[in-house]
């Protein structure tokens, strides 16, 4: 009987598995998305952090606020006090903040040290550039690889392979994802066709402009397998709300294989990825 639970329990969770999905916006969410970076990952925790100064001096206020409202009303001090100034008091509101801003200042510095200063050198390096309203990518490697990504039309979903909409969700989805391999430094040059945009992934911590006729830069280095989802963050027109950004991060073996099949033929190459991602979720689904 056992053996006939477990047996079913696999099967069950075979049929029922998913391509693997890391991160994606949520209904009425409150809080980051899961990090997928060192560097989310010290945002996280200087978000955190700040909290620790910022809840407090809000309740501090806002209890002073209400004590002097109450206190020195009118009708219960009808002769306000004619004090122009307190030393104490002077002190203690020039001292206090310039510690708490101290308090800030150096993990922000570091952090923001940390967002420019990969732990080592770039092992791909991926340009993208933003058009009203979808972005060109070129890796720059020996034998250069060009697409074109664009959100993914509703009526296009059956044919790509991308109708559940919990994975490939409505304005998130794309016709071609950005395919990165797990555990790799990636560095990303940014820079626009048209007008200003912005290349924006929460879960790897990374917001940059792309600016015409310029090149910014900026790198991650994604620790978990996935789907990953960002938008353009900069105004950009009419179409701003329709330019997302899907990245797949694999492993470094189906990172290759695509990489080589992409160079013939893009959308078989990425049917191809999505099968061999969905059937490594199937397999660890059933316990294998």
């Amino acid at each position: 009987m056992r053996n006939f639970l477990a047996i079913m329990s696999g099967i069950a969770a075979l049929l029922g598995a998913a391509p693997a999905l890391a991160a994606q916006p949520e209904p009425w969410q409150a809080r980051f998305q899961p990090a997928a970076t060192s560097i989310m990952e010290q945002i996280t925790w200087f978000e955190q952090y700040t909290l620790w100064f910022i809840v407090p001096i809000v309740i501090l206020v806002m209890v002073l606020l209400a004590w002097a409202v109450f206190r020195y009303r009118a009708s219960a001090n009808p002769t306000p006090s004619r004090t122009s100034h307190n030393t104490l008091i002077e002190v203690v509101w020039t001292v206090g903040p310039v510690v708490i801003l101290l308090f800030l200042a150096v993990p922000s510095f570091q952090l923001l040290t940390a967002q420019y200063t990969p732990d080592e050198d770039p092992q791909l390096t991926v340009k993208a550039t933003a058009n009203q309203w979808n972005w060109d990518y070129e890796y720059q490697v020996d034998d250069p690889l060009y697409f074109n990504s664009a959100i993914l039309a509703e009526d296009a979903r059956a044919e790509a392979g991308k109708e559940d909409k919990s994975v490939y969700p409505r304005l998130l989805a794309v016709d071609n994802e950005l395919v990165v391999p797990v555990d790799t430094t990636v560095r990303v040059l940014v820079t626009a066709s048209d007008v200003i945009h912005a290349f924006a992934m929460p879960a790897f911590g990374i917001k940059v402009d792309a600016v015409p006729g310029r090149i910014n830069e900026t790198w991650f280095n994604a620790r978990k397998e996935g789907l990953y989802y960002g938008q353009c963050s900069e105004l950009c027109g009419k179409d701003h709300a329709f330019m997302p950004i899907a990245i797949r991060v694999v492993s470094n073996e189906q990172y290759e294989n695509w990489a080589v099949a992409a160079r013939d033929d893009l959308g078989t190459a990425n049917k191809a990825l999505m099968a061999a991602v969905e059937g490594d979720t199937k397999v660890a689904a059933a316990g294998n």
